[in-house]
């Protein structure tokens, strides 16, 4: 990687939680308010949590209410999702949660503060007929037991993201292969979302037949060098799993935590 690290500024931590709440509301068919935030909904995959949740950051909401808007709000969901984007206030919540059966799950908001690479190979640009099979593929391997329509459903939903986009923003789809030319397999994939200066990477996964061959990482300079001109590249990182230590080495830095509570 050449040039200059990128620097940190202020008000970064904040930029990146905005933007992914316009992310979300602007994805979702359904927003509902509720104590601190506002929850959303997509009755065409009722099973998706990232789909349907609440996301809470303001005010001092306590437990009792916040529990009793998870169980309203997604009373037809067989899941319970309450994201808390507010360190404070998560780590405050997170006994009562824990009481009421819930899973805590820690995040980092991650934002990139190292040198842009220079002149990498570019991902591939992936649209929807052939990113699908795809996602099936990979779903199938980490649920061998799901019904069809479940699989089915988790591959779908990616559809909703574009939604995402605005009136200004892009959502796009990258992925690098592990042969030559088009006809290689995908072996791995993110999600970038761009708007107003602000990129986000998420989704990033390698197939797990083609792990280890250092295709994340050529997928993730790719991504790096395309987003060279925006002001912030973040991403989300569970605090405790390996990838955080991965994008760590890639150059990301982290600006804060976030939680999220979930009753399956």
């Amino acid at each position: 990687m050449d040039g200059h690290a990128r620097a940190a500024a202020p008000g970064d931590l904040a930029r990146a939680i905005g933007f992914t709440h316009a992310f979300a509301r602007r994805r979702a068919p359904v927003e509902v308010p509720v104590p601190g935030g506002f929850a959303v909904l997509d009755d065409s995959f009722p099973r998706s949590y990232d789909d349907n949740k609440l996301i809470v950051w303001s005010g001092d909401p306590d437990a009792d209410e916040l529990l009793r808007a998870a169980d309203e709000v997604l009373a037809e969901r067989a899941h319970r999702l309450v994201c808390v984007d507010d360190d404070r206030l998560g780590t405050t919540l997170a006994p009562a949660f824990a009481a009421a059966g819930y899973e805590h799950e820690t995040n980092l908001i991650m934002a990139y503060r190292g040198a842009i690479p220079h002149d990498p190979p570019a991902a591939d640009r992936l649209e929807l007929p052939e990113l699908l099979p795809v996602l099936r593929r990979d779903w199938r391997q980490a649920l061998p037991q799901a019904p069809d329509d479940v699989i089915d459903g988790l591959a779908r939903r990616v559809e909703r993201r574009l939604r995402g986009a605005g009136t200004a923003g892009t959502v796009g789809f990258r992925g690098v292969r592990a042969g030559d030319g088009e006809a290689g397999e995908i072996a791995a994939r993110a999600d970038l979302y761009v708007d107003g200066g602000v990129a986000q990477i998420e989704g990033v996964f390698t197939g797990e037949q083609h792990r280890g061959k250092g295709h994340a990482r050529a997928l993730m300079t790719a991504l790096l060098a395309e987003q060279a001109e925006a002001e912030l590249i973040f991403l989300v990182a569970d605090a405790a799993d390996w990838p955080k230590d991965f994008y760590g080495r890639l150059g990301f830095e982290p600006l804060g935590s976030t939680h999220a509570f979930l009753r399956a």
